[in-house]
Formats: C-alpha cells, sequence, structure tokens
C-alpha cells in the first residue's frame, strides 16, 4: 500500500508544478480586463481557473513574472497612458476609468511606475504626436 502511494504523490507534485496553463492564463487576464474599471478579488480568479487563492497567485506569478495585482495595476497605467494620449478627459475621469480609487492614487502609481507625472507624460506624448 505505502508503495503505491509512494508512485502517486511524486504524480502529482508533478501535475501542479508549473505556470498555469494556456487556458487558465487567457482566462485570468481576459477577466481582470474586463473588470479593469472596478477590479476583481484574486478569489475569483483562482475559482475561475478551478483552484485555490494561494495555488492560483502562485501559478499566475510562474506564467507572468508579476502577481496578479501588480499584473493589474500594470494593465491600468497602460490603459491610462492610451486615455492620456488621445482622449480629453481630466485625470480624475482617467484615475475612475482605469481603477484607481481616485486622482491621487492615479498620480503616485503612474509616477512610481513611469518616473513622471501623468500630466508631463500627456503633455510629452502630445507633443511627440
Amino acid at each position: 500500500m505505502n508503495r503505491d502511494q509512494c508512485t502517486v504523490l511524486p504524480n502529482i507534485a508533478c501535475i501542479s508544478a508549473g505556470p498555469l496553463r494556456p487556458w487558465q492564463e487567457r482566462l485570468a487576464k481576459q477577466m481582470m480586463l474586463d473588470n479593469l474599471d472596478t477590479g476583481i478579488a484574486v478569489s475569483a480568479l483562482a475559482d475561475a481557473c478551478a483552484m485555490s487563492r494561494s495555488h492560483f497567485t502562485r501559478k499566475f506569478k510562474q506564467s507572468t513574472g508579476l502577481a496578479p495585482q501588480e499584473w493589474l495595476r500594470q494593465q491600468r497605467v497602460q490603459r491610462s497612458k492610451e486615455l492620456l494620449a488621445t482622449s480629453t478627459l481630466l485625470l480624475v475621469d482617467i484615475a475612475v476609468a482605469c481603477g484607481f480609487y481616485d486622482q491621487p492614487h492615479f498620480c503616485r502609481v503612474f509616477m512610481k511606475t513611469e518616473g513622471m507625472t501623468p500630466h508631463t507624460w500627456q503633455m510629452q506624448a502630445r507633443s511627440a504626436a
């Protein structure tokens, strides 16, 4: 009996190791993009991928190099840059549309990520166009 258990356990470990399956990564990313403005709980992503929250978080990071919340933050900044470059929305409206709590939160995250304020980035983007 013990011998059978020893051969099964390594197989289970091998199956659970490694990144998300391609369908799981696509689904999780799409769910996050669909909820960019409101956010989505990591537990909801994990449920959709049929795994625990902690297991999903580890596998997502193996697949993308980023934790789910970091990946979502990166997508929010990317979307904000698109809006800054192409729209006439106010910064507060861009912040809300991209899922930031408020304009100061948006400006802090943007500054940390891009090394300049959203307004400065916008002026540079528009002068280059």
